[in-house]
């Protein structure tokens, strides 16, 4: 098996990659096949998919063309947040201006028209012409929705100096965007929307901790992109631009409308599908007027409306900003590494300026540029389209050339800590043809990760992060640690279950990416100890609880007042408290009205019993189930509150599903979707195999498919995954 075949945590242990069992194919079948093309999804095009512009809209519309447009980071509009069309003051701030100083201003401002609202709203008769101005804003309102509009006063920074510089940027990365749209069957409006999300900064980041052009936090990133220590592909606006498409590809499947599946980039598809449940329809202007949700505020709300600015002030971007030069695109060439290595023996080696790499590779960590990390097996460097055209079997005999000592691939800086692997290792990644075992490797702990079954997150969460990955059973050769290949490994599940990088683990059996591993071959393994492993384990919790503390300060952000508030919360220079845009489609709440579920992918009775702190038994019981009987996905399930509160199961229950995708996504990468029709005789299994796909990964891409009664012509949309390396 290739580098870059599947693995599943869980998949049937007679299966073999690649292996598929046909079945006899009837006169009938020939012919649904011939029509397959017609049956299957077509891609969505910019001519059929519908950008809509509802006149619904055209005041928010049109408030966030003068937010882009008319006001600079020096100047901001005091208005009513639910009635766009509601500006009661433009506030300018001097240069020199502190940022205190700032808020005062605001704070005054915003003040003086809440009081003046409360008086209006008493049916007292206007003060003066101020008053009248403000009450012939509002002269079709009742008295209880002035008095509401007082609590509704917010400032907007003004961003006309951002979008302008962004408009100048944008000309770089405009001609890949539009490739990665038509990729994947995008409306080519689409493009504008790194507008919104960061003015086209490709090293944005924001306080809820999203970075690059297209705003990715961490836990989405990982489902697209290489994101650990040496690598964060979110800063590559390359990378993160297909990234971007592939996302919002997946919003329209699930949401069939592009304004919910844009709205959805910023409050998530799960969010957004709620929504239309909960009012029952598509239409966006009624989701956005009347849907309620704690999450659902500001940014979401207008996210749609902010687009369409930003699509129209792009597409004659001359008549509100005068004459501009847009940056011209930056060709550039892409090189494959051959292998992991430094980045100064790289710079030597291809003979680049030092800054100049550095520039043309944002992706690349502090690690890296420190020496202390090398550059990944397989990374794809972007260097200069001019001087010498590189490939990847150039390179490696360029490296190939370099003296021993500068071409160290793995060093020991590359390994975790407390881990021991001499240096000698470099002459076994320089070893060609089949792997040799070093003597050079330390012995590591006989059982490298414990062999845990799925359990219920309760139960799992303090475990390591790699519970669900089988434990490696190490075999000492002389003074090595090897293991023997079992079947269905693949080189990142065993990396994995070693607890170190893959690159590490092919540089030290002389591997590489195009090289397959077979059942019986032995492999060098490095495995952390016991100790190191709680560390890591302990590291990769607190990211979780950093990025999700992030994620509620910026729901407890208030408006920026200055260009470094609005930076810091988010490019965007709105308080993004919708970051989070979990690709996620799967709705884990509770129906309140008769505390029911859906039951999901990998739920069990056992797993409800554990988060409700009851039996069992008693959820038996109270659906009229037999002893043995199982939970099936699709169905409403009845719970009991009796000993815990609602909101504490749902926050286990998403916990729980979290670490599931946490621990596949630290594995694998979604490269894309195929259609595929169900047949005669498939199942959830059956479907799952066809690309070896966890249930839940199949279901988030199939919300509304009732897998449990799976009808024939039934159809379904598979993502394409790969292994990371």
């Amino acid at each position: 098996m290739k580098l870059d075949s599947l693995c599943s945590a869980g998949r049937n242990p007679g299966w073999r990659s690649g292996q598929r069992l046909l079945a006899p194919l009837s006169l009938l079948a020939l012919a649904s096949l011939w029509l397959l093309p017609a049956l299957l999804p077509q891609p969505v095009r910019a001519a059929d998919a519908g950008i809509l512009q509802p006149a619904e809209l055209e005041p928010d519309v049109r408030f966030w063309m003068r937010v882009y447009s008319e006001v600079s980071t020096n100047e901001g509009y005091i208005h009513d947040q639910r009635r766009l069309s509601v500006v009661y003051q433009t506030l300018h701030f001097t240069p020199d201006l502190s940022p205190r100083e700032r808020e005062a201003q605001v704070d005054a401002a915003r003040e003086h028209y809440r009081q003046m609202l409360r008086h209006l709203a008493s049916g007292a008769a206007p003060q003066d012409d101020d008053e009248r101005r403000v009450q012939g804003l509002w002269a079709d309102v009742t008295p209880q929705q002035l008095l509401q509009s007082a609590d509704d006063v917010r400032f907007q920074l003004g961003q006309s100096d951002r979008f302008r510089a962004g408009l100048e940027r944008a000309g770089i990365w405009e001609e890949h965007i539009a490739k990665s749209l038509a990729a994947q069957g995008l409306p080519a409006e689409i493009a504008v929307l790194p507008h919104v999300e960061s003015s086209f900064q490709p090293q944005a980041l924001s306080k809820a901790g999203a970075a690059g052009m297209w705003q990715f936090i961490r836990s989405t990133g990982r489902r697209f992109l290489r994101i650990d220590k040496a690598v964060d592909e979110r800063l590559d606006p390359y990378r993160e631009t297909d990234a971007a498409a592939q996302l919002l590809a997946y919003n329209y499947r699930v949401l069939g409308s592009w304004p919910l599946a844009i709205t959805a980039y910023n409050h998530g598809a799960e969010g957004m599908r709620r929504a239309r449940v909960q009012l029952g329809t598509d239409d966006i202007v009624k989701i956005v007027r009347n849907y309620k949700s704690p999450s659902f505020g500001f940014a979401s709300r207008n996210y749609y409306a902010s687009f369409l600015a930003a699509l129209r002030l792009d597409r004659d971007p001359e008549k509100y900003f005068g004459a501009m030069r847009r940056h011209p695109p930056a060709p550039t060439q892409v090189l494959a590494l051959p292998a992991a290595t430094r980045v100064d023996v790289l710079q030597k080696a291809l003979g680049v300026d030092a800054q100049q790499l550095r520039e043309l590779n944002p992706a690349l960590r502090p690690p890296v540029w420190n020496l202390q990390r090398p550059v990944p097996l397989g990374y794809h460097l972007r260097l200069p389209a001019e001087g010498k055209q590189w490939t990847s079997q150039l390179l490696a005999r360029q490296l190939s050339a370099a003296p021993a000592p500068a071409a160290v691939l793995a060093s020991a800086a590359t390994r975790p800590a407390g881990h021991a692997v001499a240096a000698a290792s470099t002459a076994v990644a320089a070893k060609p043809s089949k792997p040799a075992l070093s003597t050079a490797v330390a012995p590591v702990v006989a059982t490298v990760v414990a062999a845990a079954a799925p359990r219920p997150a309760a139960a799992a969460a303090g475990a390591p992060v790699l519970a669900s990955v089988p434990a490696l059973a190490p075999e000492s050769a002389g003074s090595s640690t090897v293991y023997v290949v079992q079947h269905g490994d693949s080189l990142a599940s065993i990396a994995l279950a070693a607890g170190l990088p893959p690159e590490v683990l092919v540089n030290l059996n002389a591997l590489r990416l195009e090289d397959r591993i077979y059942e019986g071959q032995q492999l060098v393994i490095a495995g952390l100890s016991g100790e190191a492993l709680a560390e890591a384990t302990r590291a990769a919790e607190l990211e979780q609880q950093e990025e999700t503390q992030a994620l509620a300060a910026a729901a407890r952000a208030r408006a920026p007042v200055t260009v470094a508030e609005a930076q810091e919360q988010g490019p965007s220079l709105v308080p993004n408290e919708s970051a989070a845009a979990s690709a996620d489609s799967i709705d884990y709440s509770v129906r309140t009205s008769d505390s029911t579920l859906v039951v999901v992918a990998d739920e069990t009775i056992g797993h409800y019993a554990d988060w409700l702190g009851v039996t069992s038994a008693t959820l038996r019981t109270l659906n009229h189930m037999r002893g043995h009987s199982t939970v099936l996905m699709g169905r409403r399930f009845k719970l009991s509150f009796a000993k815990v509160a609602r909101e504490q199961f749902e926050t286990r229950r998403r916990e729980y599903h979290q670490k599931l995708q946490t621990d596949y996504f630290a594995v694998h990468r979604i490269v894309g979707a195929e259609p595929y029709v169900a047949r005669r005789g498939d199942s959830l299994w059956s479907v799952t195999q066809r690309g070896t796909l966890p249930a839940w990964l199949l279901q988030q891409y199939n919300p509304d498919v009732d897998f449990a009664v799976l009808r024939p012509g039934t159809q379904i949309m598979l993502p394409r995954v790969d292994e990371t390396s």
